[in-house]
């Protein structure tokens, strides 16, 4: 006897609920292989991590699984409605219809690869050893050209892997987005090297111990809005977010005694992520309405506390008197006016996940471009290292002498996550339009900020965007939270005012 269509949902959900707890031992796993496993355990935990991929895909794919999704997408739950149960089904039928194109030996060569690939780079990343990394760079993006044939794609191959961070985005636009922003930037960037105006970056290399920096930082992104009871703060080779369960966030970072931004705003941008994943549903943990809509959106709120929110002058109004005690040997003497002129200063640099705000994209435009090319062949492996210094050349006019500071310097390749570094720029473009819609409705953030309210801004991100998890998209949550499409017009004239008044042009 057929069940009814309710019955049917509920039976799907809780088959999906317990796909996703398996989902989480698997999450355990990495955040322990990237901050505690001793590098010698590398091969077993690729065992362990190919073996839970391959069981996790074997749900997703079951005939009578797929059979009952099926069945709810074409039935009267969906049918002309668009309220919870509708949004989760047809969320749960493009998700089966994407695993089910995949074959389980592929799912579980990638985890594989994946595991020990990073292990590789990490330890190429030390030695500045690229040829340690190079095969396993290959690998990847051979495996990753098979998994976009499988999928298929509209445009480009490209297309489908984006498509598992930015869904239903296309290569092209993100292309337009990019080279529009690059244009646009040129200006700017000009005007600031013309105004001769330099601040004195010697200050940020100066003495931070360490647990100094672990404290303050903490205290910041609790500030922020960040749950410590429900989170924590760890080190490893290229900072992460990870959620481990509802109640089980890990951010991490890594320290640097004698640079105080690299843990700092790497703190404040994974607590950004941290606090949209603390913010969604927690009884929906592990189905579409307690997930994350996109890694743009993801994205927009790391990069808002860490740029818009933690480089603000209003924020540092408030947190500099405690820094400097903090911090009294290296800041005690030096005034606030110096010490926002150098955490904003904008140079070409080496460092993605190091640079300013106004150069920022150029990173993320190298990087796009060059996962392209090694997906399609036009690029090999072996010519990585010389085709990233070519590039840096381009379009910061620089490059780096060790390929540490180069082609290993992020971690995204070796752990297969090729297609997610457009999301950056996306969530950049996302961030500041959300920031200045709340802006207006909350009646002037940074005062707010001045007198360390953080709260406001975090409740705001809540109710607007957190809550819903993806019963939008992300072009329709944009264009409900703000009024408009996403555009590239309030990134810009954010950039503009600040730089503006920083460098008086």
């Amino acid at each position: 006897m057929p069940q009814s269509s309710p019955a049917l949902f509920d039976e799907v959900c809780q088959y999906v609920r317990q796909s996703s707890l398996l989902a989480s031992v698997s999450a355990v796993l990495e955040w322990d292989e990237r901050t505690k496993m001793p590098a010698a355990g590398a091969e077993h935990r690729a065992d362990q991590t190919t073996l839970l991929s391959g069981m996790i895909h074997q749900r997703w794919t079951d005939e009578a699984f797929v059979a009952k999704v099926s069945e709810l997408a074409a039935g009267p739950l969906v049918e002309g409605v668009d309220g919870e149960t509708a949004v989760t089904i047809r969320r749960l039928k493009r998700l089966v219809d994407k695993k089910t194109k995949l074959p389980r030996s592929l799912v579980e060569e990638l985890a594989r690869t994946a595991v020990l690939g990073q292990s590789a780079w990490e330890q190429a990343r030390r030695e500045n050893n690229f040829a340690h990394f190079q095969p396993w760079l290959a690998k990847t993006f051979e495996l990753k050209g098979q998994q976009a044939e499988a999928l298929g794609y509209k445009q480009s191959p490209y297309d489908a892997l984006l498509d598992d961070y930015e869904p239903e985005e296309l290569t092209a636009n993100v292309g337009r987005v990019l080279a529009d922003l690059r244009e646009q930037l040129v200006g700017l960037v000009a005007a600031i090297r013309a105004s001769g105006r330099q601040p004195d970056r010697s200050l940020l290399s100066r003495n931070y111990p360490i647990d100094v920096q672990e404290s303050f930082g903490k205290e910041a992104a609790a500030a922020g809005g960040f749950d410590f009871t429900r989170g924590r703060l760890d080190v490893t080779a290229h900072p992460f977010c990870t959620t481990l369960g509802p109640h089980d966030c890990r951010i991490t970072t890594r320290y640097d005694e004698h640079f105080f931004n690299a843990a700092f705003f790497g703190i404040l941008h994974e607590a950004g992520h941290g606090i949209y994943e603390q913010g969604l549903p927690p009884d929906r943990f592990g189905m579409p309405l307690g997930e994350a809509i996109s890694l743009g959106i993801h994205e927009s709120q790391s990069r808002m506390w860490e740029n818009l929110v933690g480089r603000s002058r209003a924020f540092w109004q408030h947190f500099y008197p405690t820094a400097q005690k903090r911090f009294r040997a290296a800041l005690g003497g030096t005034s606030l006016d110096a010490f926002y002129f150098a955490i904003n200063d904008v140079r070409p640099s080496l460092i993605r996940v190091e640079a300013d705000e106004a150069t920022y994209n150029l990173h993320i435009l190298i990087r796009f471009e060059m996962e392209q090319a090694l997906l399609s062949g036009d690029l090999s492996a072996a010519d990585a290292p010389a085709a990233w210094n070519d590039k840096y050349r381009q379009y910061l006019g620089i490059a780096p002498d060790r390929d540490a500071e180069g082609v290993l310097q992020d971690v995204h390749w070796s752990a297969g996550l090729v297609g997610y570094f457009p999301t950056y720029t996306l969530g950049n473009l996302y961030a500041a339009q959300f920031f200045a819609t709340a802006d207006q409705e909350l009646g002037g953030l940074h005062a707010q900020f001045a007198r360390g309210e953080f709260q406001p801004l975090r409740d705001w991100l809540r109710e607007k965007i957190h809550r819903h998890g993806q019963h939008y998209s992300a072009a329709e949550l944009v264009k409900q939270v703000t009024g408009r499409e996403l555009s590239s017009t309030p990134l810009l004239a954010q950039l503009r005012a600040k730089y503006g008044e920083i460098y008086g042009i």
